[in-house]
């Protein structure tokens, strides 16, 4: 593989200008794709397989039209101090903006008036308008929401309290601000790393031309593969971090070629050669992550996960490519100042070492207290995981200051927390002799478990479903809500033998139960996958057994202990005004399974670059201990500079109001920082220290069966000192063409 990339990088360099058009050409398709494409929709939110999403399915077909999961929202009045919502003035506004609902929108199913429906507090202090849509929330128009809003502001008028809850008003939550600022500061980065505004614009500008085409891609096709609007999130997020990062590995081989005094089309040539190799199984490791989340059996998550493998597979294509082709536009001015001094400096035998250098030296006096100090703290850091609690969180986690926030704070005080979140239960008497009786039991049976209300079965006109609405005494996403959820199909099954009669419980909190319930029965076989592929191709790429099965176990310990301070903060609330946790409770259930996707990537990227490094050196000639400080002196500065970027990128997310948002944001920063700096720093030289010669070992066997690829471009060096013929132009482009 390294002699194939090596002639690519020349080829490229060469022809840089024919390679550049390519790739704008492709940017301007995808562009003009993207802008004439037909709007995406926001495809369905479906759980397969779960008793939650069965029961929407059977009130869709047996109640066609009444989009059980449609969005709704719940618009809340509260009088004034000394007056009562049945007041006939309050009473008025309050209808006046039933009706007023009812004709704001086509997309509107239904408006409940609150003086119909009872849904007046005791006191008469609060009352609640129920509205339902015929469309999921991520469907509702700008158009639907701010007729839903305006209503909200013409009953203030009157001098009552009016707040919006429910999802109707959830929209995907803007983060360019934080992804400018994650940007600028990767500039920074790169500036201080490189001392040359080229070398560091570079990378930026390749990463931000794969993260267009690969959004733009996505978009355009968003209609026709049913891609839904938020699937560009992950992708973006994804291929701006590893398009730095591979263009980085690449532009820092380079400079590191052109020092020790090659020409610059044979220091693209071996630089796209050996940091290539690397950055191409990197980039496999992420696209297994990702593909893997299809295990799941979430189509939104799975087509989330293909688009973003998609836009990796950009990423390295622009690094194999356009990275070197731009190498050439650049000329010598990638080299900053302190870059050639620094390259003269080293050429000295008593130049001062890098600061790699010198860390990598002290790892390998002390490695036994470098592995304890790191392990241990790790290991302290995630006990708290043992307590993980996941869930989806409700409008009971909105910052304070939101409508949502506000709507379900006076919910809970006039009516009791249970109504944020009303279960659903659907009683499916087609197979019972007696389908009253049956529904009549049901409902003997949810108030016997112990909740708030319990409203009479509505049957369909059909008379073969019937339809409960519970409201639990506790708050939607409480551990007493759940077991609610739990006994209730205890006792479904029960009655189910007994009559005939099925039981499903359903509703946006059963619904966020059953979610959170499979993503954690995912989460092992995801990782058993994602990392057992890992351990097979980092195998081929190290040819041992040791050095993966260690870059896996530290890759668990850094999730492990990244998910500790996710329950610490979010959970439990340590620190949580630091990082302006207004409201703790369980953590989101698609966090980890997302975490540990886009960290496993990050973390191999970094694995891969800067163990490559350390087997290069091993494999010509270098002792083991050596090769450890040269993989170090080469390499540290480069991983040290793409986990900052990473760092900044995520932590902008940890400033958004949302909590779902800033909770992805702390845990990837933190887990990006525990990775990179105590697993790959600290811990992996300290056990390549400790193992030596055994870290590289491979069973005779094993090794006559595993395809050699080259990745430490051995084959590459022979040839290049062998066929000097190599290193010629058209000789090294007439090679290319035979492969």
């Amino acid at each position: 593989m390294a002699t194939f990339l090596y002639k690519l990088g020349r080829l490229t360099f060469r022809r840089r200008r024919f390679v550049a058009l390519i790739w704008v050409a492709l940017l301007a398709v995808a562009g003009i794709g993207a802008a004439t494409a037909p709007a995406a929709t926001s495809s369905s939110f479906s759980i397969p397989g779960t008793e939650a999403q069965r029961a929407f399915d059977l009130l869709d077909q047996r109640n066609p039209g009444t989009s059980a999961d449609g969005a709704t929202a719940r618009v809340v009045f509260k009088a004034p101090e000394g007056e009562k919502v049945t007041d006939p003035a309050n009473k008025s506004e309050i209808t006046g903006i039933v009706k007023e609902l009812e004709t704001g929108s086509k997309q509107i199913a239904s408006v409940a008036d609150p003086f119909a429906t009872q849904a007046v507090s005791q006191n008469g202090s609060t009352a609640y308008i129920s509205v339902s849509y015929q469309v999921s929330s991520m469907e509702l128009t700008d158009a639907t929401r701010a007729s839903l809003e305006d209503a909200g502001k013409d009953a203030q008028k009157s001098g009552m309290k009016v707040e919006i809850g429910g999802d109707a008003l959830q929209v995907m939550p803007h983060t360019g601000t934080a992804e400018i600022i994650g940007v600028v500061i990767a500039a920074i980065v790169l500036v201080i790393t490189f001392g040359s505004l080229v070398a560091a614009g570079l990378p930026l500008v390749t990463a931000l031309v794969g993260v267009g085409i690969g959004v733009s891609t996505i978009t355009a096709l968003a209609s026709v593969l049913d891609l839904g609007s938020t699937t560009s999130i992950l992708a973006m997020m994804i291929g701006l971090a590893v398009g730095i990062d591979y263009a980085l590995f690449i532009v820092s081989r380079y400079r590191a070629e052109l020092a020790e005094g090659r020409e610059r089309e044979e220091a693209a040539g071996r630089a796209v050669g050996t940091a290539g190799s690397a950055v191409v199984f990197a980039g496999l490791t992420v696209v297994i992550a990702l593909v893997g989340l299809a295990v799941v059996n979430i189509p939104m998550l799975t087509k989330m996960g293909f688009a973003a493998a998609g836009t990796v597979a950009i990423a390295v294509l622009i690094a194999l490519t356009l990275v070197p082709a731009a190498l050439g536009f650049a000329g010598k001015r990638v080299m900053g100042r302190k870059a050639r001094k620094a390259a003269e400096a080293e050429k000295n035998p008593e130049a001062k070492p890098n600061m790699g250098t010198r860390w990598a030296r002290f790892v390998l006096r002390k490695p036994v207290w470098v592995m304890l100090v790191g392990v241990l703290g790790l290991g302290i850091i995630a006990v708290p995981a043992a307590s993980l609690e996941m869930g989806l969180p409700d409008d009971g986690a909105q910052p304070k200051s939101t409508t949502q926030r506000q709507a379900y704070d006076m919910l809970s005080d006039g009516f009791g927390p249970g109504f944020n979140g009303p279960l659903l239960v659907v009683v499916d008497t087609k197979n019972s002799s007696d389908g009253q009786a049956a529904a009549d039991r049901v409902s003997e049976e949810i108030e016997a478990i112990g909740v708030g209300a319990v409203i009479p079965p509505a049957f369909n006109k059909a008379g073969d479903t019937a339809t409960i609405t519970v409201i639990p005494k506790d708050r939607p996403s409480s551990h007493a809500t759940e077991e609610v959820v739990h006994s209730i199909r205890d006792a479904g099954a029960d009655v189910k033998a007994d009559t005939g009669a099925e039981v499903l419980v359903t509703g946006a909190t059963a619904m966020n139960i059953d979610f959170s319930q499979k993503m954690n029965d995912a989460l092992l076989p995801y990782l058993a996958l994602v990392v057992g592929l890992a351990f097979l191709l980092l195998m081929l790429v190290f040819r041992s057994i040791l050095v993966p099965l260690k870059a896996a176990l530290g890759f668990l310990l850094s999730v492990v202990a990244a998910l500790g301070a996710v329950v610490a903060v979010f959970q439990w609330g340590w620190l949580g005004s630091l990082f302006g946790v207004e409201q703790t409770g369980p953590i989101m259930s698609m966090m980890p399974i997302f975490m540990v996707g886009v960290v496993f990537g990050l973390a191999m990227d970094y694995e891969v670059f800067l163990v490559t490094r350390m087997r290069e050196a091993y494999v010509h000639g270098e002792s083991p201990g050596q090769a450890i400080v040269t993989g170090f002196k080469h390499g540290a500065r480069v991983v040290t500079a793409a986990a900052v970027i990473m760092m900044a990128v995520f932590s902008g997310f940890i400033g958004s109001s949302e909590q779902m948002i800033k909770m992805i944001g702390f845990s990837l920063a933190i887990a990006v920082f525990f990775d990179a700096f105590v697993v790959r720093m600290a811990i992996v030289p300290a056990v390549l220290a400790l193992l030596g010669k055994k870290a590289w070992w491979l069973p005779g066997w094993l090794d006559r069966a595993l395809p050699n690829v080259d990745v430490e471009g051995e084959k590459l060096q022979k040839q290049l000192t062998d066929e000097p013929g190599a290193e010629g132009g058209e000789s090294g482009e007439r090679e290319l063409v035979r492969v």
